[in-house]
């Protein structure tokens, strides 16, 4: 396994923490991308694409970012925000008037990005078939009461708060999620990210590997769910249409269906480069394209959800704004301005404001539990910038 890439001069340290990430991982591949001020200061990628033919992992290898996506469709709302065309403090009923349904009337567009409309997972089992067809799952959501009562508290809505905020835009935008990132920030950056993959890049996209601390991850919380719901386990399968790991051998979000449809609270693709450009234009210029406005995200990433959820669960507790994964002991980002939001199985993206600092790890080998993978690389970045 050989590092390819590029780091600039006093940034050594962090292409040696990305090189560490692969000791007793024999088939992980990855790729670490940094932007300082707009400018490209470290691009990186090694390792494994596809251990089934032995495809190295190349400049141009995307992958699967899963909830990094989320960040994304939080900075579609937000420039939304910014033009005047969404108000996080309005009822989601105002745009989608058929969210109403349920006793839903008064969750707000701020209660939905910050998980809390009580929406976390579906009332009934849903199948893969039903995540194809985008107006299954938003019509289905639209219908269903809430889990809790709205605003009330938070639980992480894995991976419906895509279909919830995604509607939320297609309705305000008059396009759908993937067309209007495509639009707006993919096309002026030129870079290679997707929400909903188009015919012709399938070759560009890494197999997704389930690292043996994943494998069994899920099976206290499939035992419980047996039992009784057991809401936080039905928000990653969707009472059955997805595995818990989300990813099989050839299945789920391996599927080629799956990536080329619209998921955008988990199935987002990219390539760390894009992501790394992407997170930069938050914050600062970056080939010539500015994102969002200070005051844009400052109203962006005030906490509104943090503590513990409305599911008991163990500390530490994650901490988010509007959508956006915020600095917190659960994810610990380069300083206390950092935003943007992590993915299941290590992958990591944000900006930080302080630093102009655009950041991307994105990785094939999914783990779980202590993967301080993206954490290392981040603190060596951390010394750098003092």
């Amino acid at each position: 396994m050989s590092i390819q890439g590029r780091v600039a001069a006093g940034f050594e340290s962090v292409a040696d923490a990305f090189a560490r990430a692969f000791d007793g991982r024999p088939t992980m591949g990855a790729a670490l991308a940094i932007r300082h001020k707009g400018e490209e200061v470290v691009s990186l990628w090694g390792g494994t694409a596809d251990e089934r033919a032995q495809a190295a992992w190349g400049e141009s290898t995307a992958s699967v970012i899963f909830s990094c996506t989320k960040g994304l469709v939080s900075i579609l709302a937000a420039r939304l925000v910014e033009e005047g065309r969404l108000d996080y403090a309005a009822p989601v009923a105002r745009y989608w008037p058929e969210f109403a349904a349920g006793g839903k009337d008064r969750i707000t567009v701020g209660d939905v990005l910050a998980h809390r409309a009580g929406l976390s997972a579906p009332a009934d089992a849903w199948s893969f078939d039903d995540l194809l067809d985008w107006s299954v799952p938003t019509s289905r959501l639209a219908r269903q009461s809430p889990l809790w009562s709205p605003g009330s508290g938070y639980a992480y809505h894995a991976i419906t708060h895509g279909w919830l905020a995604g509607e939320i835009i297609r309705r305000v935008a008059g396009q759908s999620v993937g067309t209007c990132f495509a639009e707006a920030v993919t096309a002026p950056l030129d870079v290679p990210a997707w929400i909903g993959l188009p015919s012709g890049f399938e070759g560009q996209v890494a197999h997704l590997q389930l690292a043996p601390t994943l494998e069994n991850f899920w099976d206290a919380e499939a035992a419980r769910d047996a039992v009784a719901p057991n809401w936080p386990y039905r928000a990653m399968t969707l009472g059955g249409a997805l595995p818990p790991t989300l990813v099989t051998s050839s299945g789920a979000f391996n599927d080629r269906r799956l990536q080329s449809a619209e998921i955008p609270g988990a199935g987002g693709i990219a390539t760390a480069s894009a992501l790394a450009s992407i997170w930069s234009a938050t914050v600062t210029p970056t080939a010539g394209v500015q994102l969002l406005q200070p005051g844009t995200v400052a109203l962006a990433t005030r906490a509104a959800s943090a503590g513990p959820p409305v599911f008991d669960a163990p500390p530490p507790y994650a901490r988010w704004g509007m959508g956006f994964q915020l600095d917190s002991e659960a994810r610990r980002y380069l300083t206390a301005t950092s935003f943007g939001h992590d993915g299941a199985g290590g992958q990591s993206a944000f900006a930080d404001p302080e630093h102009a600092i655009g950041f991307a790890f994105i990785t094939n080998w999914l783990e779980a539990g202590n993967d301080d993978r993206a954490t290392a690389i981040i603190d060596a970045l951390r010394q750098i910038l003092g």
